[in-house]
């Protein structure tokens, strides 16, 4: 069986909350990339970096199951605590505007027969450039996490 691999990411710049949101996710196969996807979720008050993480881990899960891959064995990666602790039950989701997107993630965990979630850190997350990509075409400056910097 086919080994997936996601690593996910979301960014809000220049401030957070209320700047830019974008996703960015990255899937492998076997090892080898074979699909990437980076888009702006939302913009002001409905801008957060929670919404643009479980953006990014949900159209992951879109991507996921329209190209056939709900039964092969899929490990999400990414390095937002909040996301990868809730998604495997052991945070409450309390309050946020990225609850709407939490509960969606949650529900589609159905659609897939065998999926797990881990935390690494930013520096071994590939999506993180990817989703920070998205924000530099549109011309959003970076002032959070300023850029040439950790």
């Amino acid at each position: 069986m086919p080994e997936i691999i996601v690593f996910f990411d979301g960014a809000c710049e220049p401030v957070n909350p209320g700047g830019v949101a974008s996703y960015g996710f990255v899937v492998l196969l076997n090892e080898k990339e074979i699909y990437r996807e980076s888009k702006i979720v939302a913009e002001g008050k409905e801008a957060s970096n929670n919404v643009a993480e479980y953006n990014g881990l949900l159209n992951a899960f879109r991507w996921l199951f329209k190209n056939g891959h709900k039964d092969d064995k899929i490990i999400c990666k990414g390095d937002s605590r909040l996301v990868i602790e809730q998604i495997n039950g052991h945070w409450r989701m309390n309050k946020g505007l990225y609850i709407p997107w939490a509960v969606k993630c949650k529900d589609a965990l159905k659609y897939f027969s065998d999926i797990s979630f881990e935390w690494i850190p930013r520096l071994e997350n590939i999506a993180d450039d990817v989703s920070r990509d998205c924000l530099r075409r549109h011309g959003v400056k970076f002032r959070i996490q300023p850029e040439g910097g950790i």
